[in-house]
Parts: C-alpha cells; sequence; structure tokens
C-alpha cells in the first residue's frame, strides 16, 4: 500500500511509520548518508530502530600504510556515536570484511539472526539495483551486496521456519517483515517529510569524522540534497526511498 495521491497526481508525504524498524547498511556512516532523518522522525513519533553494520569500514582510508584494524576500531566508534545522535535502541557490527561483502549464505544466515532478534515490522537498505546513477557515479559494489542479502534475508529466508532451522530450533522463530524501503534509489517512489529532523541527521554525519574529507560544505550538501526530494513533495526537506509492501493488512503499523 502506497500513500494515495494527491489530485494533481503529485506525490505526497509518506505518513505511514513501522513500531519497529531495522537499518542494514554495508558500511559505518551509510545509514547516516541514507536514510537516518527519516529514522529519527519514525523514533522522535515512537518508533524503536535498530542498526546493523554489515563490516566496520577497514577499507575507509587513503593511507595503504595505517592498520586496518585501528580504522575499523574508529569507524565503529564514530558510528556508535552517529547513532546515539539518531536515537536507535542498538547497533549490532558483522564485521565482514569490507570491498569483499558478499550476498553468501553466511551473511543471510546473519541478517535472519538479527531480523529475527529484533523482530522489525519494516527493513531499510540500499536498493541492490542501483549500479549507475543518473548524475554520474557508481554505486559501491558492497551497497550492492548488502541490499541483496538484505532482500534475500528479509524474503523468504526470516519468515521460512526451514531457512536456518537452528535458529528457529534455538528460539529465534520466523518473522515476517511487511515492508521494505529501499535507498540511495534510482527509482523512489515514497518521500518522507524530514524537515523536523534534517539537522540530527547532519549532527550524526558530523560525528564520522575520518569519512568527512570537507566538513565545511557537509551541512550546505545536506541541505541541497534534502530540498531537492523535499519539493517532489511541496515540504522543505525530505528523504526519498523505493517502497515494497510485502504484506499489506490492517494491522501493519501504528498509522
Amino acid at each position: 500500500m502506497t500513500e494515495p495521491a494527491a489530485p494533481s497526481g503529485a506525490p505526497v508525504a509518506h505518513d505511514w511509520r513501522p513500531a519497529r524498524f531495522m537499518i542494514i547498511a554495508a558500511h559505518p556512516d551509510d545509514a547516516d548518508f541514507g536514510p537516518a532523518a527519516t529514522a529519527a522522525r519514525w523514533i522522535d513519533a515512537g518508533s524503536e530502530g535498530w542498526l546493523v553494520c554489515c563490516t566496520s569500514g577497514d577499507q575507509g582510508g587513503e593511507d595503504p600504510d595505517a592498520d586496518p584494524l585501528v580504522l575499523a576500531a574508529l569507524r565503529e566508534t564514530e558510528q556508535r556515536a552517529a547513532a546515539a545522535i539518531i536515537g536507535y535502541a542498538g547497533i549490532t557490527f558483522l564485521h565482514a570484511p569490507d570491498g569483499a561483502l558478499a550476498n553468501d549464505l553466511a551473511l543471510r544466515e546473519q541478517l535472519v539472526r538479527e531480523i529475527r532478534t529484533f523482530r522489525p515490522d519494516a527493513v531499510l537498505a540500499t536498493d541492490p539495483e542501483t549500479v549507475f546513477y543518473k548524475g554520474g557515479g557508481i554505486n559501491h559494489t558492497d551497497h550492492r551486496a548488502a541490499g541483496i542479502a538484505a532482500v534475500d534475508a528479509v524474503y523468504p529466508a526470516a519468515r521460512n521456519p526451514m531457512a536456518f532451522p537452528w535458529l528457529a530450533r534455538s528460539g529465534l522463530e520466523a518473522h515476517r517483515v511487511r515492508r521494505l524501503y529501499l535507498f540511495w534509489s534510482e527509482r523512489a517512489d515514497t518521500w518522507v517529510d524530514v524537515s523536523a529532523t534534517l539537522e540530527r541527521k547532519i549532527d550524526a554525519l558530523r560525528a564520522h569524522a575520518s569519512q568527512i574529507h570537507h566538513p565545511d560544505g557537509l551541512a550546505e550538501r545536506i541541505h541541497s540534497w534534502a530540498s531537492e526530494e523535499g519539493a517532489r513533495i511541496g515540504v522543505a526537506a525530505a528523504e526519498g526511498l523505493r517502497l515494497v509492501v510485502i504484506d499489506d493488512d490492517e494491522d501493519e503499523g501504528p498509522g
């Protein structure tokens, strides 16, 4: 179910929110460059969120002589600080190698474990179909791998008790995620008004000091992107997402 279109056919602000949601990202800072303002809006309204980082970003630097374990520890510390700003209930690092993420059974099992443990109504992940951006650039291979692994973990694995049956036997029963929200998508069809929480997104991004090479222009860049998305629904700032409804019924969320 998508939000009804305005009479003119223009999109309108997406007001449904999940009681519980999980963001699955490849690297520390992906969620904050992605749907962090949406996450903050939902949390402020009473939702509970959990963040999963598949890697710890151990290749996220410019010095080939740097110790990747030291960098990974730094980036985890930065992500924890950013997560506290947004307000997640918790964060999990899966410690997969940066730059080598693969949608394999091992990763999907880890994601299914996370989903069955937290039991979210919605999962947010990078759109795995985005390879080339219309305005130029290529989507990182880890982003694509994390996105498709999240999709495959959500459906069918997390809801199938015979997928990784040892999880069910250990008490992690099958769980049905109702919605997927895909970010960094070239096919966005859903926009969330984040005018009230955009500054929190910027503050969270500032926590990733090792990754922000031009901090003076950060706020301007984020405001510009959010303003472009906001113009689609007539608000000051928005984040665009691609919505996939898996289960649609009347008790799917708080409204």
